[in-house]
């Protein structure tokens, strides 16, 4: 039998984690709940999380510390709740690997669709070809990691991931602003396309693109991006 997705929930306030905790499990999520970054830390010795509600404002640390081992080493969806309502605050934690951004006071009923939405995306991406071969490289979306020619790999994170995904899955067709808010889903506006220039630009760093003159991710300014290589999935 299969177990529930398990989502973890690092906050210091017990009303909070104790609120998201019985909306997930009434949906039928599993949860287990933090309040300090050291004691989440060590628990990722021994679980895995699918998904992580990460609140920014902890005791003993900045939670914006922790996305971006929690997307790339673990591999996990991270939400962040927080009170922190700055464009600037949202703009960082969506560059380093966090999937969404919710702004305190939240309805928990919103929390449990957001949660839901972005591990149906992580199902509907495991259900479909997860290996891709451009260029020279190899995608690995199974285990979120580029490899070249010589089996050396760049690991990327889920949010790269599905911008990578998104270019690979419509090869020489321009994607417009639009299309990548509508696919990939967050708040639009200046933070949103902000962190998605930050996304391309380090998957053309680790697809070592000349940044001045761009092989594969080219800017169509005003209007978009496209993908210029031949894809194969498999």
């Amino acid at each position: 039998m299969t177990q529930a997705p398990l989502v973890t929930i690092l906050d210091d306030e017990p009303e909070i984690r104790s609120m998201l905790a019985a909306a997930l499990e009434d949906s039928g999520y599993r949860t287990l709940g933090f309040s300090r970054a050291t004691e989440f830390e060590a628990a990722l010795q021994s679980i895995t999380p699918d998904l992580c509600l990460l609140d920014l404002s902890l005791p003993d640390r900045d939670g914006l510390t922790l996305i971006h081992r929690l997307a790339l080493e673990k591999g996990a969806r991270v939400i962040i709740i927080s009170g922190r309502a700055q464009v600037q605050d949202k703009v960082t934690g969506l560059e380093l690997g966090a999937d969404d951004y919710i702004i305190k006071p939240f309805d928990p009923a919103e929390v449990v669709a957001r949660v839901r939405a972005r591990l149906r995306q992580e199902r509907t991406a495991a259900a479909s070809s997860q290996t891709a071969q451009f260029a020279g490289w190899t995608a690995h979306f199974d285990r979120f990691a580029l490899e070249d020619t010589a089996g050396e790999e760049v690991p990327f994170s889920h949010a790269e991931g599905e911008v990578l995904r998104l270019f690979l899955e419509r090869p020489k067709r321009l994607i417009s602003r639009a299309v990548m808010q509508e696919v990939l889903g967050g708040g639009a506006g200046d933070s949103f396309d902000r962190a998605m220039d930050v996304r391309i630009s380090r998957l053309r760093t680790k697809l070592r693109e000349d940044p001045k003159n761009p092989r594969l991710i080219k800017t169509i300014y005003g209007a978009g991006y496209i993908f210029l290589g031949d894809v194969k999935w498999s």
